[in-house]
């Protein structure tokens, strides 16, 4: 297996400069750079070490290549005669032979090969989930040559990352994790895998930036420019003290090879799921049960706020967030002690968070700050349970044009097409001006504005005092809670 190439896997993985032009860009980042550093004050680094060979010979006994064999179905192509084009036997052949679709098949084995890590002596082994996704049979060869079978513990595709079983009569050699929010960017770091399949090999490194965002909703990546190619995934990224900090996992490169950009899941994130796989055989995240979305500069002005900072709930439905009094419109500002800078630093604090723990949640509410005490619930369970929302086409007759907008009023046979309930109040969105501001920031036909400036909306009537009251406020824009295909989200629309 492979590290998961951003440019055919992760679907894109963003730009890759080519040619002339980003030699270019690279050009003018460095003289920038050198001017920067010109004008501050020389700082303290940590030297460059001499040599890795103490740290690769210590951990290397830890360190595994993994090779697994899956069974697949191969088609068998029918046989037939050999028969000149446009016979007349041709057609009766063809139906009779079905060379069209795939034939009977014969199981055929397949291998693959990854990287991973003991972290302890008696056998547990991490790798990346999609290295042994699917495999029937998976073989860990040791440093010393030695091959033992392994059992898979447990996964979590989200994170991309499984744990392995071995039995071995004499204890294992292992590494530890370290501190991934201790590592700075410039900091040495270490990778070492099976790239190409050639096994035990070192690459060395910088971290390059923290903090990276793919495709996933957990992904706390850490970039480097130590070399990392296919059969690299699942190996460990040691910090200088043999500490593994990250787990290797994907590539940004337009050609299935290194390019200096790899993506390393840190081990702060991983540490946790490993925990739980242990134990458990599975995650169990924390589920508070709201909807959210980062507050924007412009969010923040519309409902008077000075910092655009926090996760602004834009739907509550029934669960632990809805037991403890939370409503749509709050902006949690902290939780379980901790300040929430936006949307995906939540997320992560309340997965991480016990199951079943009571935890405090300050939100900021009209102004004011209150404090609730929330009892989470387990993710996994409440993904388990959720349906699917359909999609409406809205149709009514009542209409007028407000803020770049023709609406009209919600009624109940266009809550149901909407999946609201029957009662269900609000203007619907029936034309949108493409060159107006409400387009601009993702307004669609179709839509439902249920709130305006945090209070709910039936008539036009209500809308236009809404929009009258943050006139004579002084604010520059409205605060609208839309609702497409039932979920919800804020929008700020200028109202001058």
């Amino acid at each position: 297996m492979s590290p998961r190439d951003m440019s055919q896997t992760l679907q894109p993985g963003g730009p890759v400069l080519r040619g002339r032009g980003a030699l270019h860009l690279l050009w003018v980042a460095a003289i920038g750079f050198a001017l920067v550093i010109g004008q501050t004050l020389p700082s303290v680094a940590r030297a460059a070490p001499e040599s890795f060979a103490d740290l690769a010979q210590q951990v290397s006994p830890a360190v595994v290549n993994i090779t697994t064999t899956t069974t697949v179905a191969a088609p068998v192509a029918p046989r037939g005669p050999m028969l000149p084009e446009g016979s007349p036997f041709e057609d009766f052949f063809r139906e009779f032979m079905d060379p069209g679709r795939q034939g009977p098949s014969t199981p055929r084995r397949s291998d693959a090969l990854g990287s991973g890590f003991v972290i302890s002596e008696d056998g547990f082994i991490v790798t990346n989930n999609h290295v042994i996704d699917g495999a029937d049979e998976i073989e860990i060869e040791f440093f010393s040559g030695k091959t033992l079978p392994a059992k898979v513990v447990g996964t979590d595709p989200k994170t991309d990352i499984a744990l392995l079983k071995v039995t071995s009569d004499a204890p294992l050699p292992f590494v530890t994790f370290g501190d991934s929010d201790v590592m700075r960017v410039g900091d040495w770091v270490m990778a070492m895998g099976n790239p190409l399949g050639q096994g035990f090999s070192v690459s060395a490194g910088i971290v390059s930036a923290r903090n990276r965002e793919l495709a996933g909703t957990y992904d706390d990546f850490i970039q480097t420019d130590a070399a990392i190619n296919r059969g690299n995934s699942g190996g460990p990224l040691f910090n200088m003290e043999g500490q593994v900090i990250g787990v290797n996992t994907a590539i940004l490169s337009p050609n299935g090879g290194s390019i200096g950009i790899g993506f390393s899941m840190a081990s702060n994130v991983v540490g946790k799921v490993v925990n739980q796989l242990k134990q458990f055989g599975e995650t169990r995240r924390g589920w508070l049960g709201v909807k959210i979305q980062d507050v924007t500069p412009d969010v923040a002005e519309a409902i008077g706020i000075k910092t655009a900072a926090g996760a602004l709930v834009t739907d509550v439905p029934e669960g632990p967030a809805m037991a403890a009094g939370m409503k749509a419109g709050d902006v949690i500002t902290s939780f379980d002690g901790g300040n929430v800078s936006d949307t995906r630093d939540l997320v992560r604090r309340v997965a991480d968070a016990e199951v079943g723990k009571a935890v405090r949640v300050v939100v900021l509410r009209e102004g004011r700050t209150e404090t609730l005490l929330v009892t989470l619930g387990r993710r996994e369970e409440a993904e388990a349970t959720t349906t699917p929302v359909a999609a409406g086409a809205p149709q009514a007759p009542a209409q007028e044009e407000m803020l770049g907008m023709t609406l009209s009023p919600l009624d109940s046979d266009l809550a149901g097409e909407l999946n609201l309930p029957a009662d269900a109040s609000g203007l619907v969105v029936r034309e949108i001006d493409e060159s107006g501001a409400a387009f601009d920031k993702g307004l669609r036909a179709g839509d439902v504005i249920a709130e305006a400036g945090q209070q709910k909306v039936a008539t036009l009537a209500d809308l236009q005092d809404r929009i009258d009251e943050a006139k004579e406020a002084g604010r520059k824009s409205l605060l609208l809670l839309i609702r497409r295909e039932g979920e919800p989200r804020f929008v700020a629309l200028p109202v001058e």
